[in-house]
């Protein structure tokens, strides 16, 4: 999704350079670790200045191959194997809920990214949990249930206060955060 964005800001940019991590690992603002953040929190930091860009809402997803776009509510899945977060995703909300859920004890295989999930669906017959923007846009994959509302995130892009004045944080900030709103509004 992102990639698309960047690609388009670089032409429309040519003099501002990116950088991009793309890490599940939590850079600093204040040292300077990174310029800007696109992080999706329910709190953002009060040392940070930025927007909200959306929600992501997130639903149960499995391989279009094996489930034939079937719709399945969410306790007919209990039976199956799941897909879910390791520690080091960072994800506590996914977590907490699959535990809520009693999906732990259906669930053998941990991978640490959203990406990873998404990867690992494709191969067989468990589901997971992703955010609606990857398994919407990924042929391979059908939606089984409609969202999760207690799962949605805020998507928010942050600077540090100091640089939101500075032209090529403010132009970077308001194209892709106009860019991430559409496509939080269309998955």
């Amino acid at each position: 999704m992102l990639a698309t964005s960047f690609e388009k800001f670089r032409g429309d940019y040519p003099d501002i350079k990116l950088e991009v991590v793309i890490s599940n690992q939590v850079h600093s603002l204040s040292k300077r670790e990174a310029d800007v953040a696109i992080r999706p929190t329910g709190n953002p930091p009060e040392t940070l200045v930025g927007r909200k860009v959306g929600v992501i809402r997130q639903s149960v997803y499995g391989q279009r191959h094996y489930w034939q776009n079937r719709r399945a509510p969410l306790d007919t899945l209990t039976g199956h194997q799941w897909i879910g977060p390791d520690t080091h995703m960072g994800n506590r909300a996914l977590e907490t809920w699959m535990a809520r859920k009693g999906l732990n004890d259906v669930c053998n295989y941990r991978v640490d990214s959203m990406l990873g999930m998404q990867t690992a669906i494709r191969a067989g017959d468990a589901v997971t949990v992703l955010p609606d923007y990857l398994g919407e846009n990924d042929s391979s994959l059908c939606r089984l249930t409609d969202s999760i509302a207690e799962l949605d995130i805020p998507l928010w892009i942050l600077t540090h206060p100091d640089l939101k004045r500075v032209k090529r944080i403010r132009e970077f900030t308001k194209v892709i955060g106009e860019e991430l709103r559409q496509a939080l509004v269309y998955a």
